[in-house]
């Protein structure tokens, strides 16, 4: 049948006078975090809440006429309205300086990209950590006055919704998210027709309209294809998140990075940083100085200098295999006619993605492509870092790993988007905290210890009573789905017990998680789930993506173990997990489980959410739990230890999990005081609530970004860009001459002197024991091919010698200029150190670029050393 035209239009809810504030306050996702505007959608109709999603928008269109008429009249009502209108003008109206960056009303300076966005339930947009990470980052920066905008892509299906077969087998179903029923808003030019942004793809240009959504005082960009003006195929490029094969991953990540800046820039925003949430929108970054080219008649490398500078990329995942990559004729396919407007060669183009940019048959790597042209590179973990830094340190082959410029950012959570109402209540009682102080006051944590124990305990025991009346809910939805009789439901009033210890687990199903480590003994974890005097239930939820067989049958082995050994009322499997299941389950368990195989999880924030709320954490030493570890807040499996062989890991670490339930964590939890308190328990809470909140949130991660990151970059771009790009211009030809010259830069000699107060002896093969405390004297003859000596740092280069004869955990210490050799371009250095480690240590002389205005002086990847006698050779 032929399409008929159809002529669309919105149709609004009509609020009555009296209570129009409701639709202002349903567009602003400030209400997701806080209990009492929940409360007051509740109010108009607790059912039509539940059945909406949560969502505040479909609430108020779902809602009859005559019930919105009765709340106009209803004085309780409009009196929680008007707290709650007054609470959101006054949070909008607060100063929006922080830590001294100003910006003008609508021009927010940072630009952050992420492929997902976790806000709320009720904008399905997200897969998992990565975006609900994402979601909680931009409410903090909210919070915190901080002028950033969040850029992404708006999905008609979002992620998949997760059911299970008879057998235990994943299904996947796709809905339709209906937007004109969410918290998001069309952007529409001053017309009033939508406003849409072109990208060039093969043979035709996409176009993408933009929809905002409102988070406090940020506001959320998302790129929608779904109009008619495309193709039906181009239509799909934002149908899915994560789904389709690699060419549907290089045709979303096009318009997320290239779409993404050409929207901001077409509402008239021009960010000064871009900060890259993971390599997707790393094409961000060629845009930006496409852009810089045409606006300013500027080289490659000049625009290239003149953003480097302000370019942040945040990676999250610890192994090569997860990252994105392409070959190189598809990157040929989509990008032949974008090459020439960056001024680059087809070749040049190709190897701005690859490790070796002279392989022709490398793919083309994303995080390559953000690590070349960000000067701000992090992990999102202590361990995550040293693991990025060796994991890359091919893109610096001569630089010691330790100083591979990556450094390290450890992820928190919105303390106030995870806190259960009891528990909020009680932090705002005995911390002196109110709700917009959360993770800000870290001192004030210090006092949970006021807290008494049988407050802290009965709110937390509310917490999982609604855990466990909300997941037999669950159970019956999912029990109906699959046909059950009605007479057997009854049993799901049955499961789960909440004077039970309560273990929960809930993440994404991948082996390297390793959901099913506790079933490695299955036996041994039956016994403890039936103990009648000490009884233990889990709690599990989590998908797998629809291509990973081995994380679906993950799921699988769960429920039939569940089956086998009749354990259904101990071991809950919640399906579809989403936001809202995971605040049920932080919120009321008593123990969260975390058991990824080290050292694959680069942080991991569900067990920060749990901790926040009460729950001990039992974890490998892996992530963030590197640094929120100790016997006093929680459990560690295992140890450091590195394996080799896997299977020996998860038998000896499963081990060494029965060990810890049976031995430690059973037998505190049912430790009671006469009046039935484990009180040694709850002191091991108190513990882990005061080490872990104030430090593991999103508060603190985004000041340090804007400390460590933001502000210098946006200094830097300041500089760089004033004088009609004078110093980007001048600090890219400076590149090009030092690139140019530098293979011909060489230590002529090194000169090792021992200085031992009264002589100065030359440190020589016969003269290689010194004693503790000793100061070596060292000259340097340079090889300067013409540079200036101040455009390079000579460096004393020491530490430790290993069995290989190379330097390990070395330092570093500039020597200073001492004068030319004869005026022949040599030049001498010269420092010292003093030796105050014993064994056998090294030392040696190296040269790297040096210019007031790089970022680090590893930028353009040149160094060089003193070489050996067999490398003169």
């Amino acid at each position: 049948m032929k399409k008929a035209a159809v002529h669309s239009f919105t149709v609004l809810p009509a609020l009555p006078d009296s209570i129009c504030a409701l639709e202002g306050i349903s567009q602003n996702m400030f209400w997701s975090w806080n209990p009492e505007f929940i409360e007051l959608f509740k109010r108009i109709d607790c059912h039509l809440w539940a059945a909406s999603g949560h969502n505040p928008v479909k609430l108020l269109a779902s809602a009859s006429q005559q019930r919105l008429q009765s709340l106009a009249g209803n004085q309780g009502f409009l009196y929680e309205l008007g707290r709650a209108e007054d609470k959101l003008a006054q949070y909008l109206n607060r100063p929006k300086t922080f830590e001294g960056i100003k910006s003008e009303p609508g021009k927010p300076l940072i630009a952050y990209f992420s492929a997902e966005f976790g806000i709320h339930e009720s904008l399905p947009f997200y897969a998992g950590g990565l975006g609900v990470l994402a979601g909680d980052y931009l409410k903090s920066a909210s919070d915190l006055g901080i002028p950033i905008v969040g850029v992404g892509l708006l999905y008609q299906k979002g992620y998949f919704r997760q059911y299970l077969n008879v057998d235990g087998w994943q299904q996947e179903l796709y809905l339709e998210n209906d937007f004109y029923n969410m918290p998001v808003k069309l952007v529409c030019k001053e017309n009033g027709e939508p406003l849409t942004i072109s990208v060039e793809y093969p043979g035709r240009n996409v176009l993408a309209q933009v929809w905002s959504v409102t988070i406090g005082r940020v506001k959320l960009y998302l790129l929608d294809t779904n109009i008619d003006a495309n193709s039906p195929t181009d239509r799909l490029i934002t149908a899915s998140l994560y789904a389709g094969d690699r060419e549907m991953r290089i045709r979303q990540e096009i318009m997320l990075g290239i779409g993404g800046l050409r929207a901001l820039i077409a509402m008239n925003i021009e960010p000064k940083v871009c900060h890259m949430n993971e390599g997707h929108a790393a094409f961000m970054v060629l845009e930006r100085i496409r852009q810089f080219r045409r606006r300013n008649q500027l080289c490659f490398d000049e625009a290239l200098a003149a953003t480097r500078a302000s370019n942040i990329f945040t990676m999250h995942t610890p192994v090569k295999a997860g990252l994105d990559e392409f070959t190189p004729e598809l990157i040929e396919k989509y990008f032949a006619s974008y090459i020439s407007s960056l001024g680059v060669e087809k070749n040049e183009f190709l190897a701005l993605g690859r490790i070796l940019p002279d392989d022709n048959g490398e793919p083309f790597k994303m995080p390559v492509l953000a690590l070349r042209f960000s000067s701000y590179v992090n992990g999102v973990s202590e361990l995550h870092g040293q693991i990025s830094r060796r994991m890359w340190s091919s893109l610096w082959p001569k630089l010691p790993i330790d100083e591979v410029p990556i450094a390290s950012v450890t992820n928190g959570v919105h303390t106030k988007s995870w806190l259960s109402s009891e528990m909020l209540s009680l932090y705002e009682n005995y911390l002196g905290l109110n709700s917009t102080e959360l993770g800000s006051d870290e001192s004030a944590w210090e006092n949970v210890e006021q807290i008494p124990d049988e407050q802290l305990w009965a709110a937390h025991q509310m917490c999982k009573g609604h855990l466990i009346a909300f997941a037999r809910e669950c159970l019956k939805t999912q029990m109906k789905r699959r046909g059950t009789y009605h007479t057997e439901l009854n049993w799901a009033e049955e499961v789960l017990d909440p004077e039970a210890l309560t273990i929960g687990f809930a993440r994404r199903f991948v082996s390297y998680k390793r959901a099913n480590l506790l079933l490695k003994e299955p036996k041994r974890l039956a016994e403890l789930l039936i103990n009648k005097e000490h009884p233990v239930q889990i709690i599990l939820a989590g998908k797998a993506h629809p291509r990973d067989t081995e994380g679906k049958s993950i799921i699988r082995e769960i429920i039939h173990y569940a089956r086998q050994y009749d354990l259904r009322r101990r071991i809950i499997f919640l399906e579809d997990y989403d936001i809202n299941i995971a605040r049920f389950l932080v919120q009321g368990v008593d123990v969260w489980l975390g058991v990824p195989r080290r050292p694959m999880e680069a942080s991991g924030t569900s067990g920060m959410k749990a901790a926040i709320n009460g729950a001990l954490n039992i974890s490998t030493l892996d992530g963030w739990w590197c640094q929120g570890y100790s016997p006093k807040t929680g459990w560690a499996i295992g140890s450091n230890q590195q394996y080799t062989d896997i299977t020996y890991q998860d038998m000896a670490e499963s081990q060494a999990l029965y060990n810890i339930l049976e031995n430690e964590v059973v037998p505190l939890f049912y430790t009671r005081s006469t009046d039935n308190l484990p009180r040694a328990w709850i002191k091991k809470m108190k513990n882990s609530i005061s080490a872990i909140a104030p430090v593991f949130n999103t508060h603190r991660m985004i000041r340090e970004y804007t400390n460590r990151f933001y502000k210098p970059a946006l200094d830097k771009w300041a500089y760089l860009t004033s004088d009609g790009m004078a110093k980007a211009k001048a600090l890219s030809k400076w590149e090009s001459e030092i690139r140019k010259v530098w293979p011909e830069v060489a230590v002529a000699d090194v000169q090792v002197h021992l200085d031992n107060g009264q002589t100065n002896e030359q440190l020589n093969t016969e003269h290689k024991q010194i004693k503790v405390g000793s100061k070596l004297d060292v000259k340097a003859l340079v090889k300067l091919a013409g540079i200036n000596p101040k455009d390079v740092s000579v460096e004393l280069y020491y530490g430790p010698v290993d069995n290989w004869g190379n330097i390990t955990d070395g330092s570093a210490v500039t020597m200073s200029h001492n004068g030319n050799k004869d005026n022949n371009g040599e030049h001498w250095f010269g420092g010292s150190i003093d030796c105050m480690l014993s064994g056998r240590q090294g030392v040696t002389v190296r040269v790297v670029p040096n210019h007031i205005d790089l970022v680090n002086p590893h930028e353009l990847n040149l160094i060089c050393w003193q070489k050996t006698d067999a490398d003169s050779d």
